[in-house]
């Protein structure tokens, strides 16, 4: 039986899930600026009440963002130290798709658009349809003033609104939705079981390349090295 690990910092919400022997254990908190105090004792916790040691984990899935810089950091500064020390690779899964596969999971939505609050006057957005219990990417994710938040071309049927990006934004965004979460965050529950559909692709990935997804290019450009 499959072993993963999922964990997410890349918004105000703390939160690890395990899927272990075909069970789910997981633990959510919102605790703005204790991600770093707060997610190892979490795992630790999590692993206890499993019954799992982390070098029976086959992988680490993680928010890769888009979200908070810092809290993306933490998260990917934790996978790779786990993931090299035990030799696993990684699944990296983005955080909008995460808050989609919540709102499907909580509320049945069949469409999401999902909003993260980027500050900054704008938001991190995403529109993501359930295919065969798997919120898939319809388009493309993107940083974007409000006003300029669109559904993909040729969309049709209602919407649910789920995320930050709404209870910040909701009324500068020109689109009606059939319902709404605008206090939504990412559950690493979901991010979890989105894992799991990319783990059964194939799609892990090398520990190295536990990399952020801010989609600011002005951030996410590394340095040049001299």
């Amino acid at each position: 039986m499959t072993t993963l690990l999922a964990l997410d910092t890349a918004t105000e919400a703390c939160s690890v899930a395990l899927l272990h022997d075909g069970e789910v254990l997981s633990h959510y908190e919102v605790a703005p600026r204790l991600h770093a105090q707060r997610l190892l004792p979490m795992i630790q916790q999590l692993l206890v009440e499993g019954g799992v040691n982390l070098p029976s984990v086959d992988a680490i899935a993680f928010g890769r963002g888009p979200g908070a810089f810092t809290g993306v950091r933490i998260a990917i500064g934790v996978v790779q130290g786990l993931a090299f020390a035990l030799d696993k690779p990684v699944l990296p899964i983005s955080n909008l798709a995460v808050l989609a596969q919540r709102a499907l999971r909580e509320h049945g939505a069949q469409q999401v658009a999902a909003a993260i609050d980027a500050r900054m006057d704008e938001v991190y957005w995403g529109c993501y349809r359930a295919e065969l219990g798997e919120m898939r990417l319809q388009g493309a994710e993107a940083v974007l003033a409000p006003e300029q938040a669109q559904l993909p071309r040729g969309s049709s049927g209602g919407w649910f609104a789920a995320g930050t990006g709404w209870g910040t934004y909701g009324s500068r965004i020109a689109l009606a939705p059939v319902a709404s979460d605008p206090g939504m965050l990412p559950h690493a529950l979901d991010l979890l079981a989105l894992a799991g559909f990319a783990w059964q692709r194939g799609e892990a990935l090398p520990a190295d390349q536990a990399q952020p997804v801010y989609l600011r290019d002005n951030v996410a450009t590394p340095k040049q090295s001299v």
